[in-house]
């Protein structure tokens, strides 16, 4: 089973580690070996890294047992899984484009995230990446719809990234800046969005529960 730690950006250096207030969770929709869309996820985590505060979980789902919906099956790295969803403030999905749509991996991923999903509420931006010279413009948009239908909330601004062989080196290095720049304003959008919707409603809340 694997089930890695969970990875803060700025976790404290003595003893008290405080809880993230902000933490989010990037989901990789690939398990081919030296895939090129975890290889877009490392470029946001490193655009994440430069946010103090900011906790961030990964998950690689090559290494996940995840039970086929209706097989009746659960598993430990499912409860992982939906652990790590559900702790999330916001949400990123990563997927290559396949034979025009999604990959089937990152479909497994939002099946094994329940009924009524844990996705449900949660804002969540995409990423895609294609070989081809679109894009992963049908793949992101079809990601897109599965997302909103479980009541996630997709926000606007996904990255697709085409020509991606060209994009990144063979040692998995971004060479395109241009690239670069679209997934950190990703990233940025994607916080600036949770401090001014999320983090407002949490504190709400938490004035809520001390008058009570």
């Amino acid at each position: 089973m694997y089930s890695p730690e969970p990875i803060g950006i700025h976790p404290e250096p003595m003893a008290e580690i405080l809880e993230p207030r902000i933490r989010i969770c990037l989901i990789s929709g690939s398990i081919r070996p030296g895939n090129y869309t975890s290889m877009a996820v490392n470029v946001a985590m490193e655009a994440l890294a430069g946010h103090p505060g900011i906790g961030v979980d990964l998950v690689s789902p090559e290494n996940l047992d995840l039970p086929f919906p209706g097989s009746g099956r659960e598993t430990e790295d499912q409860s992982w899984l939906k652990d790590r969803v559900k702790s999330a403030t916001g949400v990123i999905l990563a997927t290559p484009e396949y034979h025009g749509s999604f990959s089937s991996v990152m479909k497994l991923v939002i099946e094994n995230l329940g009924f009524p999903s844990l996705l449900s509420g949660k804002p969540v931006s995409l990423l895609g990446v294609a070989a081809g010279s679109i894009g992963a413009i049908k793949s992101l948009e079809q990601l897109r719809s599965v997302c909103s239908h479980i009541g996630a909330i997709v926000l606007p601004g996904p990255v697709s990234i085409a020509n991606v062989r060209d994009t990144f080196s063979a040692e998995g290095d971004l060479v395109d800046e241009t690239v670069r720049k679209r997934i950190e304003r990703l990233v940025q959008q994607h916080l600036d969005y949770i401090e001014s919707h999320v983090c407002p409603q949490y504190a709400l809340e938490a004035m809520v529960r001390q008058t009570n």
